[in-house]
């Protein structure tokens, strides 16, 4: 599950571009103006954006080269009407890792979008921790399911982030307190299952199994 922005004026389009990428499992933000892009990229990570060129404000080339002050690993694709070699050609020397015109058909865009988010930079740490359809966002702590984010406390998203690298696996409560809260002996404490309960109040769905008087596992159905 990847977080992406839609910088698109036209409010028609960019509502539709933005139910189509969530429906498609990603987590979608939107903007409708140059300005309001940079301030939204100022504030949130990005896994791809999304760009138009023709925009209020300011224009897409002007975003591009904020977002790459920004993050230099930043990924664009550019989604425009102006389709001539000399404007694909500046989107792509400027630092965007595709181009593609409009109209458009959807699933081109949706495959567009997958092959890009497939394609990390060079080096880059992993943002994700993804077992099915649920993600773990590593540096936002926060858990992504069903098209939604959750902010995690950190003992909840080590707990979680425990399980989810012991997916499939039964993990006891004393291991559960060895990794998460560095305990050794401590059997009597009841802060794994609190924690566990916490977490489950949060979540559209079950993902945390109760494995009767051994512990619990992760489960992403």
């Amino acid at each position: 599950m990847a977080r992406l922005l839609v910088v698109e004026d036209e409010a028609r389009l960019r509502a539709y571009l933005t139910r189509t990428l969530s429906t498609d499992g990603h987590l979608v933000d939107g903007a409708g103006t140059g300005p309001e892009a940079v301030r939204r990229l100022r504030e949130d990570a990005y896994d791809l954006i999304v760009l138009d060129l023709m925009l209020p404000g300011f224009d897409g080339f002007e975003v591009m080269r904020q977002a790459f002050e920004l993050r230099p690993e930043q990924r664009i694709l550019v989604l425009s009407a102006v389709v001539d070699v000399a404007t694909r050609v500046r989107c792509l020397r400027t630092g965007a890792v595709d181009f593609l015109g409009k109209p458009f058909a959807t699933a081109e865009l949706i495959e567009r979008v997958r092959s890009r988010l497939r394609t990390a930079p060079v080096g880059a740490p992993q943002r994700w921790l993804r077992v099915g359809n649920v993600a773990l966002d590593l540096e936002r702590q926060a858990l992504g399911i069903d098209g939604q984010q959750i902010p995690l406390s950190h003992r909840e998203f080590m707990l979680l982030g425990h399980l989810m690298r012991q997916a499939g696996q039964v993990c006891s409560r004393h291991e559960l307190l060895a990794g998460v809260w560095g305990y050794s002996d401590d059997l009597a404490s009841n802060v794994v299952d609190v924690t566990v309960r916490r977490i489950r109040g949060k979540t559209p769905r079950p993902i945390i199994e109760t494995v009767r008087n051994v512990g619990y596992a992760f489960s992403a159905c």
